[in-house]
């Protein structure tokens, strides 16, 4: 069987060479090409392992007019990745978009709107969906295990400089969005709570978006906290920029019969499991259930995985579009960018 050619549109998303490692490391992907505009940072890839001999297109024409290349990596910077995705698309390209998807909800729906005309893959890369701690967590809560689900808390502080150019990965770069580092890093851990939550739309969305230790980057909300309202549940995300490594990233659920907690989950080598009841091979009462461990590589390289069988008409998306909406929506509500 013929491997799939993507092409992988910009370089200055922080998962873009982890992706382009992942998509050449797959015997059943090509990465044919990469486009980079930005000139210096082109020239700055070129020394990096995950481009060494490729092939670097002077256009994004080459790729989007080139029929045998069906999927398109969008790895730009978070101001630029959704006029890539919105190109991809209208060339009728499957597209593999990494987080989040812009700070324009019509013109994200726009976008969401043309894969389902035209059945293109729109895959997000939150790459904890492929993580088996949350995995786990996900399946306990939506087959029942632990009840009626109350209550989900998330925490996924980082670290990072207030500025170190080139690096996109900084206060000053992440300021450009309202909603500082909820913005940046939340489409994760919603990625998670919502699937938790079988994609039941929040009823509200209240959000603290506050500068406590960045002075020298007045626009960019560095402790950030977002409270989404369910019917029955609610459930807290809080993201700081300035927490020390090793950080204590955190997922929660509880349920009326149980409760699943992970931390870390970055990498996570159990998680714990509180049952009421057994269920399946879980007996009830406390129990630590041991995890693979993984790192952030192989959860790239399992996300590519995940979409091989999809391109190829084998399989439906591991999440529907309707998923990947969601999530936006919340995460633009949760960020001022929509009503709440």
């Amino acid at each position: 069987m013929s491997r799939i050619r993507f092409a992988q549109w910009g370089v200055q998303h922080g998962h873009a060479s982890g992706k382009a490692l992942a998509i050449r490391a797959n015997p059943a992907t090509e990465l044919v090409g990469v486009f980079e505009a930005n000139d210096e940072v082109r020239a700055r890839a070129t020394v990096d392992p995950a481009y060494s001999d490729i092939h670097w297109y002077s256009h994004p024409d080459e790729f989007l007019g080139d029929a045998s290349i069906p999927a398109v990596a969008v790895e730009g910077r978070n101001t630029e990745s959704l006029e890539m995705a919105r190109h991809c698309v209208s060339a009728r390209k499957h597209v593999w978009w990494d987080k989040p998807a812009g700070d324009d909800w019509a013109g994200f729906k726009w976008i969401a709107e043309q894969a389902e005309a035209h059945e293109l893959l729109l895959q997000m890369g939150y790459m904890y969906r492929y993580h088996d701690g949350f995995n786990l967590i996900s399946h306990l809560a939506r087959e029942g295990a632990l009840g009626d689900i109350f209550s989900v808390r998330a925490h996924m502080s980082t670290n990072i400089p207030v500025t170190a150019w080139p690096s996109n990965n900084t206060r000053a770069a992440i300021s450009s969005h309202v909603g500082g580092m909820l913005f940046d890093l939340g489409g994760h851990m919603l990625d998670q709570l919502l699937w938790v939550m079988r994609d039941e739309r929040p009823t509200r969305v209240t959000s603290f978006l506050r500068n406590d230790t960045t002075p020298e980057v007045p626009a960019f909300s560095d402790n950030t906290l977002g409270v989404f309202e369910f019917g029955k549940a609610f459930a807290t995300i809080d993201i700081a920029a300035m927490e020390p490594s090793p950080t204590a990233r955190r997922f929660e659920v509880y349920g009326t019969h149980g409760s699943a907690i992970m931390e870390p989950f970055e990498p996570a080598d159990s998680l714990r499991l509180v049952l009421t009841r057994a269920w399946g091979s879980y007996p009830a009462g406390i129990q630590q259930v041991p995890l693979a461990g993984l790192g952030r590589q192989r959860l790239y390289e399992l996300e590519v995985e995940g979409l091989v069988p999809v391109l190829r008409g084998e399989q439906e998306a591991d999440r529907p579009l309707a998923h990947e909406v969601v999530v936006q929506e919340s995460l633009l509500r949760g960020t001022g960018h929509l009503e709440s």
